[in-house]
């Protein structure tokens, strides 16, 4: 299974990335916020094909990702 340490740019300055997540970034002192138009909807697209092992991968990421605070669960029409 391909890992962030086989990229070639990580491999190149391990030093830079780190292994594990440190936590989420700081709050930012610059508000931001995006502007919905309304009655907008989002562009109907069919989801990218992955094979089965990066599959796995992508559930695996994202199951530490909740795991660690940085996602929540999502149910979009």
């Amino acid at each position: 299974v391909p890992s962030i340490h086989d990229q070639p740019i990580v491999f190149k300055f391990p030093d830079v990335f780190p292994d594990e997540l440190p936590g989420i970034p700081p709050v930012r002192e610059v508000d931001f916020n995006i502007e919905l138009i309304p009655g907008a909807e989002p562009i109907p697209k069919a989801p990218y094909r992955m094979a089965p092992i990066e599959l796995k991968e992508l559930k695996d990421q994202l199951q530490e990702l909740l795991e660690r605070g940085f996602i929540r669960p999502s149910v979009s029409p």
